[in-house]
């Protein structure tokens, strides 16, 4: 077994598994899922801010942030970088992506159910639902038997006892949404009645799903699926049964929410009064325990097509950003990502090579041939290729770095990237937006020196 390996930047040890899961994601030009830590460049700046957000949040407060960035500026990588943090707090992480067709933000039910599908914990990878209402039961199981409200040994005075703790614990929940605690009851009553088909289908119901068996819902006590205006409470729900489960609160990511941009008119304001609605809900205290972040682009919150079409909207996420970025507030609503430099793509390219290192064949061999003043003229091709655009390169520069050139100097003895690599971007290999930067770049075809 392989053991931890020091990061030589002075970090926490990494695991091989840890440092391979990342290598993985970055040949494949994606975003890891864990370890963002290890490479993350420029966001230290945020990290006291944030750790008091999510502190607040676990002490039964909330928080929200509105992430601003142009697309390809990272703002996914924070996202999941800042879950990181959350999840070693305790927190539940969810990260939904706004689109017209699969998740429209005029349509909270809609969003609800991605939610749940994306439930995330430390422990727990999506959907987390199950497992989460499964601990709830057997918490609220140990309290009763704590206080000596039942006696384990009678089955049905401890259900009863459960029950009457359940009702309490939803209280405020019931009077505007009876139907969370009347489905979560008729789970636990399955459960017990071994009826596993019924169990499914109510955790399903639970989790905003549609197209439930009737039967399921009948005898629960229920009817209907979830609708907007029950989503609301059905979170709120989610919140307390997240609490009392161990988790203290959870962050919710809204990714993507530029592109309300791109709809309809009056979807367009429907999904802005659901966003000023939801941060109503949160300023007046009714989700304790939620940590929200939003993500678009400057466009979306400065521009007619956007945030200021909806003037109450747009005064909550007011932020001055006609200072020097430096200066920029960690504590302000809109957070402002810095952006990459090349310099910072040649720090990010260091920081990535250290962690590659932990699992390489040949360490000493990938320090040597792909060393700093390459890092650095391995992220100029690349900028270059993408019009001078420094800021949308650091996927396309990893993605490179790790498949082209640490692969094959830890595969091949005589492989030189110097000598033996030239730099060639094909379309097909970029987004969108690499792809409008790429076509406005002399030429796609860079030779390193």
């Amino acid at each position: 077994m392989s053991t931890p390996t020091p990061n030589p930047a002075g970090a926490p040890p990494i695991s091989a598994a840890r440092a391979r899961d990342v290598v993985d994601a970055l040949r494949r030009g994606t975003v890891p899922q864990q370890g963002l830590g290890l490479f993350a460049v420029g966001l230290d700046r945020f990290a006291d801010a944030l750790d008091d957000d999510l502190a607040t949040v676990a002490r039964g407060g909330s928080a929200f942030h509105a992430l601003r960035g142009e697309y390809g500026s990272g703002k996914t990588f924070f996202a999941r970088w800042l879950a990181e943090r959350a999840k070693r707090r305790g927190l539940a992480v969810s990260e939904v992506q706004i689109s017209e067709t699969e998740t429209p933000l005029h349509r909270l039910e809609t969003v609800y159910r991605r939610l749940t599908e994306r439930l995330t914990t430390a422990t727990h990878a999506p959907s987390a639902l199950r497992a989460v209402v499964d601990s709830w039961f057997y918490a609220l199981e140990e309290e009763v038997l704590d206080a000596g409200e039942a006696d384990e040994n009678d089955e049905a005075g401890l259900a009863r006892a459960v029950d009457e703790l359940l009702e309490r614990r939803l209280a405020d929940v019931a009077r505007t949404t009876p139907a969370f605690s009347a489905a979560l009851r008729g789970y636990r009553a399955a459960v017990a009645a071994g009826d596993g088909a019924r169990a499914e289908a109510l955790i399903a119901w639970l989790g905003g799903q549609r197209s439930v068996a009737a039967s399921a819902k009948r005898a629960a006590g229920v009817r209907g699926d979830l609708d907007h205006f029950a989503a609301l409470g059905f979170l709120q729900g989610m919140l307390t049964v997240l609490r009392d489960c161990g988790h203290p609160g959870l962050l919710l990511v809204l990714d993507e929410v530029e592109t309300l941009q791109r709809v309809r008119g009056d979807v367009r304001e429907k999904s802005l009064n659901a966003l000023r609605q939801l941060l109503d809900e949160i300023d007046a205290g009714r989700f304790p325990g939620l940590f929200l972040v939003i993500t678009g682009t400057p466009a979306f919150y400065d521009g007619q097509q956007g945030v200021q079409r909806l003037a109450p909207l747009a005064q909550r996420l007011a932020t001055d950003f006609t200072t020097d970025p430096r200066f920029d507030s960690p504590r302000a609503v809109q957070l402002r990502l810095p952006g990459f430099d090349l310099a910072s793509l040649g720090l990010l390219g260091r920081k990535v090579r250290s962690v590659y290192e932990v699992t390489a064949r040949h360490p000493e061999r990938i320090a040597v041939r792909a060393d700093d003043d390459y890092l650095n003229e391995l992220a100029r091709a690349v900028t270059g290729s993408l019009g001078g655009k420094a800021g949308i390169a650091p996927r396309l520069y990893l993605r490179k770095l790790v498949a082209d050139v640490l692969d094959r100097v830890d595969t091949f003895d005589d492989f030189d990237p110097r000598a033996h690599y030239t730099l060639t971007v094909k379309a097909s290999e970029l987004d969108e937006v690499e792809r409008n930067a790429a076509a406005n770049a002399d030429d796609i075809e860079l030779e390193l020196p």
